[in-house]
C-alpha cells in the first residue's frame, strides 16, 4: 500500500531570505534535518540511515502560502578569507582587519503568512520504520534557509489517500515535480549520495585554508570545499482543471458539437457569459473579473494568474470529426478568484434561441480523457486550431486579380521565415524554455479533418493573413496543454503532441559525418555513448538496465527469443541515428506497456546529446527530429524492402551453399518476429568475413504490403540487417 511521510514547516516570522526563490527547495529541507541531527561534527548511524533512505525517495511535492517578494536589500558581511585576514593580528586590530574582507550581498526576502505552514509530502511504500525515524529527526530542526529564517517541524506518516487530503486542504500553492519541464521553476532534490556530500563538504569548510608555499616564504592556501551532490527537479503547480461538455437542453446524455473554425467565438461567447455571472453574483471582485478572467487590463505580470478557456476538439482516432465537444477551464493555483466560484460560473453558461428557448448549455463532467489527450507529453506538436501571429501576416491578394498579384518563391519563404519567427516568440511569451529543433508553418491543416488557418478569423479580431497552422519539434518532451499565438486566450494556437511511432528516438545528423563512414562503427560509438549517458542519471552503484545494455544483472548476455533491449539504428544515407524499442523488432511476444517506462528513461538520458565522436566515421553534430512514419522509407508499409546494411547469418549452417544458406537463414528470421513468408526473395550479394562470418544484402518481396521497421540477423543491435523500401 502507498505510504506518504508529510513533513510540516512553520516559520517564526513571515519572511524567507534563503537563496533559490520561493517555496524552499527540497533540498534546504533536507540541509536542515541533517544540521538538526548533527552532534558536533558527527550524525548519529540510525540517524544517517533514515537520511540515506529519503534521499532514495523520488522528489516529493510541495504545498506552500503565496509568497511576494519583498524590498531588496544588501547587507555587508565579512567574506569567507576573514580568517587568513586575521591570522598574526592582535586583537587591536581585527575590527581594521574586518573592515578590508567585508563584501556585499544581495538579500531578497520573500514575504508570506507566517501562520500558513510548508508540506513536503515524499511517496513511498512498505516498512514505516525509517518514516518513523525521520518523524524524529524532524523534532531537532530549528532553522531552514538562512541563519535568520529560525523554523520548525514536524513530521506523520500517513496514508496516499489522507495525506492528500491534508495537502488539498491548506490552501495554499501545491507544487508537483514534472519530468516533462514546460513553463515552472526548478528546485534542488536530495538524491543518492547527497548526504555523505554535505558531510564532505562540512570537512571541507573546517580545513579550507591550509599552509603553502616554501619554507621561507610561507602561505595561507584557500581551498574551495566540494558542491553538494544534489539533483535540479523541474516543478509546476498545475492549475485546478475543471471540464464542460456541451449538452443540448433536453437530451442531457448527448453532445452538442460545435464546429471547430468558431472555436473563439465560442470560448468568448462563454468567458462572457461566466464573467457577467460573476460579477453580479460578487461585484466586490469586478476587476479581477475583468482581469483574469476575461483580459481587460491585465499586464504581463496578470499572465500567471489568468483563467485559459480551452477548447477540446475531438481527437485520437482516424475518423475523429474534430468538432468541439467539451471545453477545458484551468483556474491557476494564484488566481484571485476562487476554482469553486468560476467552476459554477460556467455550469450555468446557456444558448438561447430569440424566444428565449435553451438550445444548448455547459455541464460540468469528470470525464478527463479528452483532456489528457492534448495534457500529455511529446516531442512534437502540431496546431489544431491556428496561432495567432499579428508579426508574420501574409501580403493579401485581391481575390480579383490572383494572377496579377501572384507571389513567388521568394515572396512566399520571407513570408514563412517572418512566421517561424513569430512562433518562437510566441514561445517565449508562452514561457516555454525548451529549445526548438524545426519548425513548419503553413495554412493548410495538419490533419484530414482540420480546416484551413483563414476560416477561423470570422468573428474575432485578428486578420486572416496572420493565422498560421505550425508544426514544433523540441530538443526534449514537453508537457501540455500548450497554447501558442496572441489568440491563446481565445482558443486560438491549440496544439496536439503527434508521436506517430511511440518507441523511436531519432537524430539528425547535422554535420561531420564522412563519406565512407561504417554503420558499423556509427552503430558501436552510438551504443557506449547511450551506455555512458545512461550510467551518469542512475543511481550511484547501480548498473545499467538490461533494456540499454542488452546484458543480465550477473553480466551474461541477454539471450532470448524475443527481443528486450534496444537496437541502435544509424541510417546514413538519410544523415539520421535511430533507437528502436524491441517492441518494434517483432510483431509479438512485448507490449509496448511492459517497457515504456525504460523508454522514457533512456530518453531522458539521451536530452542534450548534440555531438557523438565515431572515429573515423566522423564527429557527428546530432539534433533530436520527429519522425514521420507515414512517409518514412524505414517504416511506411511496402511489398519490397531491400537492405541498407549488411544482414548476417544467425546461425552456421553446413553441407548448403552460402546462398542457401542465407536464404534458410532469412525465411527462419522472418518467421521468428513475425512476418510473413516473402513471396521473391533475391539475393543481391554475398560475403564471408576473415573469421569465416556469412553476410550479405537481399531485395524481400511479399504479397501484401508490411509496415516496418524490419531488422533481422545477429547484428540488428549494432546497426545490421536493416530493410528500406525499395519504391
Amino acid at each position: 500500500m502507498e505510504r506518504a511521510l508529510l513533513v510540516t514547516v512553520r516559520f517564526h516570522e513571515g519572511r524567507y531570505h534563503g537563496a533559490g526563490g520561493w517555496p524552499p527547495a527540497p533540498a534546504r529541507l533536507f540541509q536542515a534535518l541533517v544540521a538538526g541531527a548533527a552532534q558536533g561534527g558527527t550524525v548519529l548511524d540510525a540517524a544517517r540511515d533514515s537520511l540515506d533512505w529519503l534521499e532514495r525517495l523520488p522528489p516529493p511535492t510541495v504545498t506552500a502560502p503565496r509568497g511576494t517578494p519583498g524590498q531588496r536589500y544588501t547587507g555587508f558581511v565579512p567574506n569567507n578569507d576573514l580568517d587568513a585576514a586575521l591570522s598574526g593580528k592582535n586583537a587591536s586590530d581585527i575590527s581594521d582587519a574586518v573592515a578590508t574582507v567585508r563584501v556585499g550581498k544581495a538579500i531578497h526576502p520573500i514575504l508570506f503568512d507566517a501562520s500558513d505552514p510548508l508540506l513536503y509530502c515524499w511517496s513511498f511504500s512498505g516498512d514505516d520504520a525509517q518514516a518513523a525515524a525521520l518523524c524524529e529527526l524532524a523534532e531537532h530542526l530549528y532553522q531552514c534557509g538562512r541563519g535568520i529564517d529560525m523554523a520548525w517541524a514536524n513530521a506523520t506518516v500517513l496514508d496516499a489517500d489522507q495525506a492528500r487530503k491534508r495537502i488539498s486542504e491548506h490552501g495554499g500553492i501545491l507544487y508537483q515535480p514534472s519530468p516533462g519541464g514546460g513553463a515552472g521553476s526548478t528546485l534542488l532534490c536530495p538524491q543518492p549520495g547527497t548526504r555523505q556530500s554535505l558531510a564532505a563538504r562540512f570537512e571541507g569548510t573546517r580545513t579550507r585554508f591550509r599552509s603553502g608555499g616554501s619554507n621561507r616564504k610561507p602561505v595561507r592556501v584557500f581551498v574551495q570545499p566540494a558542491k553538494p551532490l544534489l539533483a535540479s527537479v523541474p516543478y509546476n503547480a498545475p492549475p485546478r482543471r475543471l471540464i464542460f461538455a456541451l449538452h443540448g437542453a433536453e437530451a442531457r446524455g448527448s453532445f452538442t458539437p460545435w464546429r471547430l473554425s468558431e472555436a473563439a467565438a465560442l470560448v468568448a461567447a462563454v468567458r462572457d457569459q461566466a464573467a457577467g455571472r460573476l460579477c453580479d453574483t460578487i461585484p466586490s471582485r469586478a476587476d479581477d473579473i475583468e482581469r483574469c478572467l476575461v483580459g481587460r487590463g491585465a499586464t504581463d505580470t496578470d499572465k500567471a494568474a489568468r483563467v485559459r478557456i480551452v477548447p477540446l476538439p475531438s481527437i485520437g482516432h482516424p475518423h475523429a470529426d474534430m468538432t468541439i465537444r467539451r471545453l477545458a477551464v484551468y483556474v491557476p493555483q494564484t488566481c484571485p478568484l476562487r476554482a469553486d466560484d468560476v467552476a459554477w460560473a460556467f455550469a450555468q453558461t446557456a444558448w438561447a434561441d430569440a424566444d428565449g428557448v435553451i438550445l444548448a448549455e455547459l455541464q460540468s463532467v469528470d470525464d478527463d480523457a479528452m483532456a489528457e489527450r492534448y495534457e500529455c507529453s511529446g516531442r512534437c506538436w502540431r496546431s489544431v486550431t491556428p496561432l495567432a501571429l499579428s508579426t508574420a501576416r501574409r501580403r493579401r491578394i485581391d481575390p480579383a486579380r490572383k494572377r496579377d498579384e501572384a507571389k513567388d518563391g521568394a515572396e512566399r519563404a520571407r513570408e514563412e521565415t517572418r512566421a517561424v519567427n513569430a512562433v518562437r516568440q510566441a514561445l517565449r511569451h508562452a514561457e516555454v524554455g525548451l529549445s526548438l529543433t524545426s519548425v513548419q508553418v503553413q495554412r493548410e491543416p495538419f490533419d484530414g479533418h482540420g480546416e484551413r488557418a483563414e476560416t477561423f478569423a470570422t468573428g474575432t479580431r485578428f486578420a486572416k493573413e496572420a493565422l498560421w497552422h505550425a508544426s514544433l519539434t523540441f530538443a526534449a518532451p514537453l508537457d501540455g496543454p500548450l497554447l501558442l499565438g496572441d489568440g491563446r486566450y481565445l482558443g486560438l494556437g491549440l496544439m496536439r503532441p503527434v508521436d506517430p511511432m511511440p518507441g523511436v528516438l531519432q537524430f539528425t545528423i547535422r554535420a561531420g559525418l564522412t563519406g565512407d563512414a561504417n554503420p558499423a562503427l556509427g552503430a558501436r560509438a552510438a551504443r557506449r555513448a547511450m551506455l555512458a549517458r545512461m550510467q551518469t542519471v542512475l543511481p550511484r552503484g547501480q548498473s545499467v538496465p538490461r533494456y540499454v545494455s542488452g546484458h543480465e544483472d550477473d553480466g551474461r548476455p541477454a539471450r532470448s527469443s524475443v527481443h528486450r533491449h534496444v537496437a541502435v539504428v544509424p541510417d546514413l544515407p538519410r544523415r539520421r541515428l535511430l533507437f528502436v524499442a524491441p517492441n518494434l523488432l517483432q510483431r509479438s511476444g512485448l507490449e509496448w506497456r511492459e517497457i515504456a517506462g525504460d523508454h522514457a528513461r533512456l530518453e531522458h538520458a539521451l536530452e542534450g546529446m548534440n555531438v557523438l565522436r565515431a572515429g573515423r566515421a566522423g564527429r557527428l553534430a546530432l539534433a533530436p527530429a520527429a519522425l514521420e512514419a507515414d512517409n518514412d522509407p524505414l517504416f511506411a508499409p511496402s511489398q519490397i524492402w531491400e537492405s541498407i546494411t549488411d544482414y548476417r547469418v544467425t546461425r552456421h549452417r553446413r553441407r548448403l551453399t552460402d546462398e542457401e544458406a542465407l536464404t534458410v537463414d532469412v525465411v527462419a528470421e522472418l518467421a521468428r518476429i513475425g512476418w510473413p513468408e516473402s513471396s521473391n526473395l533475391e539475393i543481391l550479394s554475398v560475403r564471408r568475413g576473415p573469421q569465416g562470418g556469412l553476410s550479405g544484402r537481399l531485395r524481400l518481396e511479399f504479397a501484401a504490403a508490411q509496415a516496418g521497421p524490419l531488422l533481422i540477423g545477429s547484428t540488428l543491435h549494432k546497426g545490421g540487417g536493416l530493410f528500406a523500401n525499395a519504391i
